[in-house]
């Protein structure tokens, strides 16, 4: 045998050498495999093996404060495809156009799209649901769906927000707290082969999802409707632009009620709320499209400013009063106006004039030369001051997104003209909400409290999850100062600018305004009344506003009724009991009898008895004898309402 060389042996080293290194990074590469990607491949090799379809969980609820349901879900189905499992893809395409009322071609290419799942409708009713899964077509899957519902339809609709097609939160309550209502998704995971197609005898498992919490929030379902009822019906006798309605309760700035009208349907949020947009609506561009729909969800009490005019005298009182620049004596004198540096500012009664006057008249007929003395008397700087200290340079802090912040001069750009136009609400922009929360801390002994609607969040048993706090801002002004606005502003109810809001038995608080807006002699206005009762120690706060009130515009004769129509059923309703005074209780309005029996007998007489007992009543039909009475005998009912007879079935 012939002896090795030494070249042979070299080449024969260097191979050894080579296979050595292969081996050794063979080696090292198991190594990286098994303990830095082992993980992460088994999750491919998994996926790769496996299908997943995700279940939506159940949203929480929205409740209002009594545990009612503003929100809720309901579970409905959607329908799906998976390409590698379909047979026959014009069969499938066939029967879900026909089921789900689709175009048959809209259907087809989302059958035929190469993906591993494809959705081709979601929220389908259960019962169509199940009658699709009974045809038992290869490809075509059933999942639970979750579809939210509004029972109360336009009830609070710009507050309560509504939700997307994957069920997140877009505007309002819905999206403020959507990480609580979501809930976590869940899984149906079943094995497949490499092409994706469902093995015959493979495993499934599920991963339920996690429903969401249940968000308790401080509105009542009722008061919000007697809101809505009453604003709704304002706004269309004096075809308004729009309106709104706030109560809340200023001791700790829970909201009631917040209505806005015009609204929309939180169950069909996507269409337009007008019919002349509506009859155009397929010619608009998708950004005219959701300019119109924007606009629609924008909720005025938070969202917009406006100049607040004279119910904005409130705070100038309070920091008068506060400040010590004015006393309930001090005297003034109006002459319809005051000249200021060169400029002539009217009083609201112009070219007449309230004469010589103290401060509590001053208030009483919303004066404006009153005003603009005590602002003078405060100077810019207090003046301005006290206008941060009530918070009109930020939000007020209402868990809604999109709050606006007042519109207000920079300090050295107050003259002595802006101080005197600032005094009774004009030249600066504020919302209605920062100036309901300004005016709760000058009745509530001096806290700035922060509005809001969400209490606590619960979950399906009513265990608690937590419970939302909300601090106050710094006091604004003293005890003694707020109980004397309390009184002042009592007074402007019962014998001021404000009586058409006076209910007798209640004591109730309140300040009138209208708002010229801008620009200047557009002839547009805002009617506005803010009140608060029992003026003593204020339950509830309440503003009214109606934008663009054609025909009289005045706060006093356009708010004001629709005020004291709204407090007569709030008050009652809060429990706040009347209390008479000797003269009240000898009112019409007030006197009650129990209602006669009238079935039966002849409408003649039913006329002359109702006529002694001057009583009004009205005759529904052309019969001569009474079949049926509103309100039923018995009954207790005021000497100013109406009875009806009815003659005829």
């Amino acid at each position: 045998m012939k002896k090795p060389n030494i070249g042979m042996k070299k080449r024969l080293l260097f191979f050894l050498l080579c296979f050595e290194l292969v081996f050794f990074s063979l080696i090292v590469r198991i190594f990286f495999i098994q303990y830095f990607q082992s993980e992460f491949l088994q999750e491919k090799a998994y996926e790769q093996q496996t299908r997943d379809r995700l279940i939506k969980p159940k949203r929480g609820n929205i409740l209002d404060r009594n545990l009612m349901d503003i929100a809720n879900a309901e579970t409905v189905c959607s329908v799906s495809v998976i390409h590698a499992q379909v047979k026959n893809e014009k069969k499938a395409a066939e029967v879900l156009s026909q089921k789900l009322d689709l175009d048959y071609d809209f259907v087809l290419k989302k059958i035929q799209k190469k993906v591993a799942l494809e959705r081709i409708k979601t929220k389908v009713d259960k019962k169509l649901a199940d009658e699709i899964r009974e045809l038992n077509i290869d490809g075509i899957v059933i999942d639970d769906d979750i579809k939210r519902v509004y029972p109360y339809f336009n009830l609070a609709s710009q507050v309560i927000g509504f939700t997307g097609k994957d069920n997140q939160g877009i505007i309002g309550l819905e999206a403020k707290y959507d990480e609580f209502l979501r809930g976590k998704q869940g899984k149906i995971l079943t094995e497949t082969d490499a092409k994706g197609v469902e093995l015959k005898n493979g495993r499934e498992s599920r991963v339920d999802p996690i429903p969401g919490y249940n968000l308790v929030t401080s509105i009542d379902i009722n008061l919000q409707q007697y809101a809505e009822q009453t604003l709704e019906k304002a706004v269309e006798a004096k075809d308004a632009l729009r309106g709104v309605i706030i109560l809340m309760n200023p001791q700790n700035g829970e909201i009631y009620a917040m209505a806005n009208k015009p609204d929309f349907d939180l169950n069909n949020p996507f269409k337009i709320n007008s019919a002349e947009l509506q009859g155009s609506w397929d010619s608009f561009s998708e950004k005219e499209k959701n300019d119109y729909l924007n606009k629609m969800w924008r909720n005025f009490a938070i969202n917009d400013t406006y100049e607040p005019g004279s119910t904005f005298k409130v705070i100038t009182s309070a920091a008068g009063l506060e400040e010590k620049a004015v006393d309930l004596n001090s005297s003034f004198n109006c002459g319809g106006g005051r000249t200021v540096a060169g400029r002539h500012i009217k009083c609201w009664r112009s070219p007449r004039s309230h004469g010589t006057l103290n401060f509590v008249q001053g208030v009483q007929n919303s004066c404006n030369p009153v005003f603009m003395d005590v602002a003078a008397r405060l100077g810019p700087e207090k003046f301005y001051s006290y206008m941060k200290k009530f918070g009109f340079d930020k939000k007020t802090g209402i868990d809604l997104p999109g709050e606006a912040t007042g519109i207000m001069h920079k300090l050295d750009n107050i003259g002595p003209v802006e101080l005197a136009t600032m005094s009774f609400g004009q030249s600066f922009q504020i919302t209605p909400l920062q100036l309901l929360r300004a005016i709760s801390s000058i009745i509530n002994g001096g806290n700035l409290i922060t509005p809001h609607f969400g209490i606590k969040v619960i979950d399906d048993n009513k265990n608690v999850i937590e419970v939302f706090d909300y601090s106050n801002g710094e006091t604004t002004v003293s005890k003694d100062t707020s109980d004397k606005m309390k009184e002042i502003l009592e007074s402007v109810v019962s014998e001021g600018t404000g009586n058409k809001t006076y209910i007798p038995g209640y004591r109730i608080g309140g300040k009138t305004a209208t708002s010229e807006k801008l620009p200047r002699r557009s002839g547009k206005y805002i009617a506005s009344f803010m009140a608060f009762s029992p003026a003593e120690n204020p339950q509830v706060i309440g503003i009214v506003l109606i934008d663009e009130p054609k025909g009289t515009y005045y706060g006093g004769q356009v708010a004001g009724p629709i005020m004291k129509e709204l407090m007569s059923n709030v008050l009652p309703y809060l429990g706040i009991e009347p209390q008479y005074t000797e003269e009240e209780a000898k009112m019409e309005e007030v006197l009650k009898i129990d209602v006669p029996d009238f079935i039966g007998k002849k409408v003649s007489d039913c006329k002359s008895e109702l006529g002694k007992l001057k009583i009004k009543f009205d005759v529904k039909g052309d019969g001569s004898t009474v079949l049926r009475q509103f309100p039923e005998k018995g009954e207790q009912i005021n000497m100013t309402s109406k009875i009806i007879l009815y003659t005829q079935n």
